[in-house]
């Protein structure tokens, strides 16, 4: 009994603190000031970023970069450590109330790259633009409809210089009105479920996508 007790009591101080220390990191579909104070830093030693405030993969690789050349975990995530490193002061004191489910979302969706275009998938062995959304969504306990023009119906409509990570961006591609859908990631770039390429990343301000745009909606 004293054994089971004590390995409860250390299993628990364990769980208590990695999910202090995952709490204390910056990460991933976080957005705000101290976003763009590391991404500026980046900037300075050399990575290609823009300070835009936005923690998106471009960010997130450009930290696992810095962690590989300074020798420190390679995580994506600016906790206490890489902070340190990189600004030479301590990580302040980080709410996860405001951005918390915009980060759920983006990480939820970032987990399912490269997964499969299926026309009428709604799951992780195949995903449409729509279900890959409405499945993503559901992980974070947002509830949305099915299809795309449905989806553009929800929520508040958002100016494309206003977005933010979560927000949820619309085309006119194969017939009119919204007929695909895919999640902003902040700034110009967004994740998607692709007719050609299963879910990727592409960037709405050029190409085929630029042309297509018809506008955006914040759910969260």
């Amino acid at each position: 009994m004293i054994n089971f007790v004590r390995n409860f009591l250390f299993l628990f101080i364990c769980l208590a603190t990695f999910s202090v220390a995952d709490a204390s990191a910056i990460r991933l579909g976080d957005q705000g000031s101290e976003v763009a104070e590391i991404q500026g830093q980046l900037a300075e030693l050399g990575y290609d970023l823009e300070a835009d405030g936005d923690y998106g993969p471009a960010t997130e690789e450009a930290v696992k970069a810095f962690q590989r050349a300074k020798g420190l975990e390679v995580d994506g995530l600016v906790g206490e450590m890489t902070y340190r490193a990189l600004l030479g002061k301590n990580l302040p004191e980080i709410s996860r109330s405001s951005n918390y489910v915009s980060r759920r979302v983006i990480q939820n969706a970032m987990a399912y790259m490269g997964t499969p275009y299926v026309f009428g998938g709604a799951s992780p062995g195949g995903f449409d633009c729509s279900g890959f959304v409405m499945y993503v969504f559901s992980g974070a306990g947002i509830s949305l409809p099915r299809t795309a023009d449905v989806q553009y119906e929800v929520g508040t409509p958002i100016d494309k210089s206003d977005l933010r990570a979560g927000d949820l961006v619309f085309f006119s591609t194969y017939t009119y009105g919204a007929s695909h859908v895919g999640i902003s990631l902040g700034g110009d770039r967004f994740i998607h479920a692709s007719s050609s390429k299963g879910v990727t990343v592409d960037t709405l301000n050029r190409g085929y996508w630029i042309s297509t745009y018809i506008g955006a909606r914040r759910v969260m």
